[in-house]
């Protein structure tokens, strides 16, 4: 499936603007997930079989997972888990609509196997979104898998005032999701950075918690809180991240998503990537694959594996699933890779990292988390 994907479909997908072929891919995707027999025909030709991980008192089919950005709307949440994925994190979701940043704004650097976007979270709002969610679960199409939720700030409220504008989407969406995902690392958002730091990072956090507990002490079936995860920029310095790790106990994070998009940028000779890489905003891909599995290491021996990691970061085969998860990393994800291999990715990765687990003599993915870390 992959190599009739990148042979054939690909390349005239390709020859289109990125972002308008995410848009078409998007609603078509959309369309498959209102219909439960195009949605079993779908799992028929790319669901694996299981690779069960447990974690954050989660069950997930399998360790690979949609990373955000890909579907910032709902719109296609049923489709994800008949295309194989184990989890997955829709979003970045804000309490305000906002349009996002001017288009030109989403890039190919195909020969390097990359992605350069500036997106500027555009969505449709927490509440929008939360009434998408609830539609979803009407119709009976939630998926078998647990889903995610990522939470950025909306481009119009300051920084001081951040910690409210996570709140405000966790209280709209928090029936509706199995964990969240705290974005400040997202370097589309003017200033959005800042809020790794150590003391804006806690308010956040502390507002965030406070606001969990007295959601799950509502809730008419006591449902406990839910796990809040933090997604790191690879841009920062291991002392920045290890300030970050320093709230992971008094403010209760439950993992980290290592790592956001780059805005660092490889040497290119070629005029053509040259020019891609001259464009302002996040670079995906086969590039940031080294730097991301440093990080989930740093992470691991920082933390003494005792804190999940989900990776993400130029994930294109089994091999690369594999570099993460045995530097540390519990979960994956992938964005890029989906777009440049297609829908028989996740299939492929997983097959592929059962074959991993038997040559390598573990019983289990658990044993192999953080085995050339530790």
């Amino acid at each position: 499936m992959t190599w009739a994907y990148r042979t054939l479909l690909r390349p005239a997908l390709f020859c289109q603007d990125s972002e308008k072929i995410h848009d078409r891919t998007l609603r078509a995707l959309a369309w498959a997930s209102r219909h439960k027999t195009i949605c079993q025909l779908l799992a028929s030709l790319f669901h694996p079989a299981d690779l069960p991980v447990e974690l954050f008192g989660l069950k997930f089919p399998n360790p690979i997972g949609l990373a955000a950005g890909m579907d910032k709307h709902a719109a296609a949440v049923p489709v994800w888990s008949a295309l194989g994925f184990g989890f997955s994190e829709l979003g970045g979701v804000t309490r305000h609509a906002q349009p996002g940043n001017p288009a030109p704004r989403m890039f190919r650097a195909v020969a390097d196997q990359a992605l350069v976007n500036r997106m500027g979270f555009n969505n449709d709002g927490a509440d929008a979104m939360a009434a998408r969610l609830a539609e979803w679960r009407t119709q009976n199409r939630w998926p078998a898998h647990p889903v995610g939720i990522n939470l950025g700030k909306s481009k119009i409220t300051p920084l001081a005032e951040a910690a409210g504008d996570y709140a405000y989407s966790l209280r709209a969406l928090w029936p509706h999701a199995d964990f969240f995902v705290v974005n400040v690392s997202s370097p589309n958002t003017p200033n959005l950075r800042q809020l790794q730091d150590k003391t804006a990072l806690d308010e956040i956090l502390a507002t965030l918690q406070e606001t969990n507990n007295a959601l799950a002490k509502k809730h008419p079936t006591s449902r406990a809180a839910l796990p809040i995860l933090v997604k790191v920029a690879p841009d920062l310095s291991f002392e920045a991240l290890d300030e970050i790790l320093e709230l992971a106990s008094p403010r209760h994070i439950a993992g980290i998503v290592a790592t956001n998009t780059t805005i660092s940028r490889p040497a290119a000779r070629d005029p053509r990537l040259q020019r891609i890489y001259s464009e302002a905003g996040g670079l995906s891909g086969r590039p940031l694959s080294a730097r991301s599995t440093e990080v989930i290491r740093h992470i691991r021996r920082q933390t003494r594996g005792q804190l999940p990691i989900v990776g993400s970061g130029g994930i294109f085969n089994a091999d690369d699933a594999w570099e993460k998860i045995i530097a540390g990393a519990s979960l994956v994800q992938i964005y890029t890779g989906l777009v440049f291999e297609g829908p028989g990715v996740t299939r492929k990765i997983v097959d592929g990292l059962r074959l991993k687990l038997k040559s390598s003599g573990f019983n289990s993915l658990s044993q192999a988390v953080g085995s050339q870390s530790d």
